[in-house]
């Protein structure tokens, strides 16, 4: 008997050379321009700092203070699933987490030393390097200045509808029209 193993959803990752560029803004736009094309995102955010979905006082923020390496918390709105770790995870681990049934594609918010398809946010304003220069991994730049780059696309980071046709052509999505 064979397996079905489930086909993995296509992922693009918003990166830029530093915080507060836009990543974030970008992503939170991106998710409605994309729903109207019948698309539906997951999203991995990549945080440079300890957080916490849990809090003290909460029952389970207890049981895994208490030292349960996975405490999965569900109502009839959502379940979360925190799992400890020692290390930073994998950037493909995470994405194997991800269950098709429920979404049509993950954009990943940072993480730009992964190896995905990038899109980078460019504010030259902000005095960033150009992370698209030396990663071959960036597919586009958006950004609100010209930007002279003549391998990658530069689209205009004000213009959400241009950079959600990109990640529809570039990822060569079936799109259902709304």
């Amino acid at each position: 008997m064979h397996k079905i193993l489930p086909k993995l959803l296509p992922v693009i990752g918003i990166c830029a050379a530093s915080s507060n560029a836009g990543k974030t803004t970008l992503i939170t736009q991106l998710i409605p321009e994309l729903a109207k094309h019948g698309l539906r995102v997951s999203v991995i955010k990549h945080a440079h700092h300890q957080f916490d979905v849990d809090h003290k006082g909460k029952d389970s923020y207890q049981i895994r203070e208490a030292g349960a390496v996975q405490t999965l918390i569900a109502s009839s709105k959502r379940w979360a699933l925190m799992t400890e770790f020692s290390q930073e995870p994998d950037l493909n681990e995470l994405i194997a987490k991800f269950d098709n049934r429920y979404a049509d594609l993950i954009l990943v918010e940072g993480f730009k030393q992964g190896n995905i398809a990038k899109i980078e946010v460019h504010r030259p304003n902000l005095n960033m390097s150009l992370l698209a220069e030396q990663d071959t991994n960036i597919v586009a730049v958006a950004s609100d200045a010209a930007v002279k780059l003549t391998h990658i696309p530069v689209l205009d980071l004000n213009n959400i509808t241009a950079i959600s046709a990109f990640i529809i052509q570039y990822l060569s999505l079936s799109t259902h029209s709304a």
